[in-house]
């Protein structure tokens, strides 16, 4: 039994503690300076070594990038996208081992106008990101986004890709990038610089109106993406750029994987988590972080003073349960503080995901999802979850079509006009083109908006869901609801001639 003045400060024993190694897992001999993982400790030098070896053979291995290629960087001042400018500025030094061979620009998006900020913090925000993008010696483009609002409607149709080159392609381009005098090549460049612009307030309003019609955090961050998306892609064509770099790192993807099964984007997830992205067809969106987790970043940043820029978004300061994407962000980073196998397990899970549906290469342009250019995954078969989803929808539904409209009534409602046919290109009566449709503009029909329910069927399921959420889709942008008009009659017009065509013609309708 136990004793009142028995001592036992002798027999209790620490428990053992593994201790880390001091020395460089790699040279054996520098001392340690970094923890990555367990066991992989690595010194100064070495863990520069390893950052760096990483990027350069993340590019290596795909071979995407061609030599010469104008490559777009897209910076959001974060610390994963700094990073990666820092390794593309680091690969085109004159010292470097294994040089780079693209031609790079930048661009920053600023979407201080989306989270509320006004107009001297967005000023201060451009020009601390400004005097970074100058320190490269890159052209840069800083853009806001009230330009979603003028954009052409050509953003949200697939251009014609480029034909796919040989394997024996790349070697013979880099011969004769090398053969020529690359370093004159890049330092006789004119560098483009530019600035934030002047924007309107009443695009800023617009603007601020639209992201706030979403309804929930989870759809405003989705519509965010989706517009930040389109202003990118619109920015590398106007400016002759084939690729764009993001900086997703493997962390933000693991999120990102998990948040998008929950929004129901299974069917996009290659496109979404992968390393390459050719949905717009002549531009690819490469991802040549995603191997990098947020503390490697994190050291190297800290280390090697890679300067980065705080920029406040949508879910800055909100709880746990605020979005979707905040929830899974907060499950995630928990669960690899406890498990830190948690990040790369659901990483490797996803390289080996592939989507049943027609792939993005191959879907025709009715085929795709007017917001996100993915192939659309509507068309399941009666036995389906989805098919399931939609009679349990329209059971829920009351029959007064009053109550089923999401659209905001106008103050003057204008008659109900029909809705033109093949051969009448307004809705005027007259049958006589209007002449906006040869000079691109698309016809004047285009500007009425459309109804939620046509517009759900140009949708995937993912986006469905975020227009369920907004208030009013006559908010959209005039460029989104002009090609929904403009598929629309494509689609009545194929019906009313479907009888004429041979098996597999209306692709070209």
């Amino acid at each position: 039994m136990c004793q009142v003045d028995e001592d036992y400060r002798d027999e209790l024993e620490r428990a053992h503690v593994p201790s880390v190694s001091k020395k460089c897992v790699k040279c054996k001999e520098a001392t340690a300076a970094v923890v990555i993982r367990v066991g992989d400790t690595y010194c100064r030098g070495c863990f520069k070594e390893y950052f760096i070896h990483k990027f350069r053979a993340m590019l290596g291995k795909n071979r995407i990038i061609f030599p010469g290629e104008k490559v777009l960087l897209a910076v959001s001042g974060g610390p994963s996208s700094c990073s990666m400018l820092s390794q593309v500025q680091e690969g085109l030094s004159q010292n470097a081992h294994k040089k780079l061979r693209f031609l790079p620009g930048i661009v920053y998006i600023d979407e201080g106008s989306a989270v509320g900020q006004s107009v001297e913090e967005r000023r201060k925000t451009a020009d601390e990101l400004q005097a970074v993008f100058k320190a490269t010696g890159f052209p840069f483009h800083i853009v806001p986004l009230e330009q979603v609002l003028d954009l052409p409607s050509s953003v949200v149709v697939m251009a014609r890709s480029p034909a796919e080159r040989p394997a024996s392609a790349y070697k013979a381009a880099v011969d004769h990038f090398i053969q020529r005098d690359s370093s004159n090549c890049l330092t006789q460049r004119e560098v483009e610089e530019t600035s934030l612009p002047d924007v309107q307030e009443s695009h800023t309003q617009s603007l601020q109106q639209l992201i706030g019609s979403a309804k929930t955090l989870t759809a405003r961050e989705d519509l965010l993406n989706t517009l930040r998306q389109h202003v990118l892609v619109h920015t590398a064509r106007s400016e002759g750029y084939s690729k764009v770099m993001l900086g997703d790192n493997c962390t933000r993807l693991a999120v990102k994987l998990l948040t998008s099964i929950s929004l129901g984007r299974g069917a996009q997830l290659a496109q979404d988590t992968g390393f390459s992205d050719s949905r717009y067809g002549d531009i690819i969106l490469v991802r040549p972080m995603r191997d990098y987790s947020a503390k490697e970043i994190a050291y190297y940043n800290h280390m090697f003073n890679v300067p980065s820029v705080f920029i406040p978004s949508l879910e800055t300061k909100t709880t746990d349960k605020a979005s979707i994407q905040r929830l899974t962000e907060s499950f995630v980073t928990k669960l690899q503080a406890d498990f830190p196998s948690t990040v790369s397990t659901i990483y490797r899970t996803s390289e080996k995901l592939q989507t049943a549906c027609k792939s993005s290469s191959t879907a025709g342009h009715c085929g795709r999802c007017l917001l996100c250019m993915c192939a659309l995954d509507t068309a399941a078969e009666d036995a389906s979850a989805f098919k399931a989803t939609l009679i349990s929808e329209q059971l829920s539904q009351t029959k007064s079509p009053r109550a089923t409209s999401t659209e905001i009534p106008r103050q003057n409602p204008a008659p109900v006009e029909p809705e033109p046919t093949a051969a009448q290109c307004c809705s005027s009566g007259g049958g006589e083109d209007c002449g906006r449709a040869a000079n691109g503009g698309g016809c004047c029909s285009s500007a009425k908006v459309p109804e939620t329910t046509h517009l759900k069927s140009l949708l995937c399921y993912s986006c469905q869901l975020t227009i369920k959420d907004m208030s009013s889709v006559e908010l959209l942008p005039l460029y989104i609801l002009s090609e929904a008009q403009r598929r629309q009659r494509r689609s009545q017009m194929r019906e009313e001639i479907s009888e004429f065509l041979l098996d597999g013609g209306d692709e070209g309708v």
